[in-house]
């Protein structure tokens, strides 16, 4: 629309110098307004900068190998863990209970609880007060992208009740979230099974851990 505005008043100052009314209301000299029209479009063009370009397909399939290849590394690690033993994980009824990892799912991430043994139950400092639970417990917080890597770098002692996690809504995350809390749960229920990992969910109003 522009440049085609500058062309035709272009044309009509250089193809009629003369005055068409008695009274001229714009003076435009020819060159600059040449030079004006011929600078629109790359103005024009800087205004509308090119987005970023979107990966390839050849960068999205390499992207997903080594996702696969990462799932299938952490899947063979966790194979040397034993199937889980129903009678031993069904009947607990706490968390810090729960001897396997234990994982509350929130919003963006998940809270991997892993409980550690004494590596002297029998020796003085062993177990007792000197020993408590807080002292051989651990959390953090990692993404659901690097959950397998993490589960598969675990200890095979913290695995007692066999190859099974524990799962739980994250008791704190508002209502407004609670959606995105489930999805991720779903998320993380899926990665589990890909990894042949027996999902123990744990459910209840207002946080509660019971099933």
């Amino acid at each position: 629309m522009f440049p085609l505005l500058c062309l035709i008043l272009w044309l009509g100052r250089n193809l009629f110098p003369f005055p068409i009314c008695r009274q001229r209301r714009f003076s435009f000299p020819a060159i600059p307004l040449a030079l004006l029209c011929a600078l629109l479009p790359a103005v024009s063009g800087c205004r509308n900068a090119a987005p970023a370009s979107a990966p390839t397909r050849a960068e999205v399939r390499q992207e997903r190998r080594a996702e696969q290849s990462k799932m299938d590394a952490a899947r063979q690690e966790l194979e040397q863990i034993p199937p889980p033993s129903k009678s031993r994980y069904l009947s607990v009824r706490t968390k810090d209970a729960y001897g396997n990892p234990f994982l509350v799912v929130h919003p963006l991430t998940v809270t991997l609880t892993v409980l550690y043994r004494d590596q002297d139950p029998n020796g003085f400092n062993g177990g007792g007060l000197l020993r408590p639970v807080k002292a051989r417990k651990q959390e953090v917080d990692v993404r659901i992208a690097d959950l397998p890597q993490a589960l598969a770098s675990l200890s095979p002692d913290v695995w007692p009740y066999g190859r099974v996690v524990a799962i739980e809504e994250s008791p704190t995350a508002p209502r407004t979230e609670r959606v995105a809390v489930r999805r991720n749960v779903e998320a993380t229920i899926q990665i589990l099974n890909d990894l042949g990992v027996v999902v123990d969910e744990w459910t209840g109003s207002n946080g509660a851990l019971l099933r």
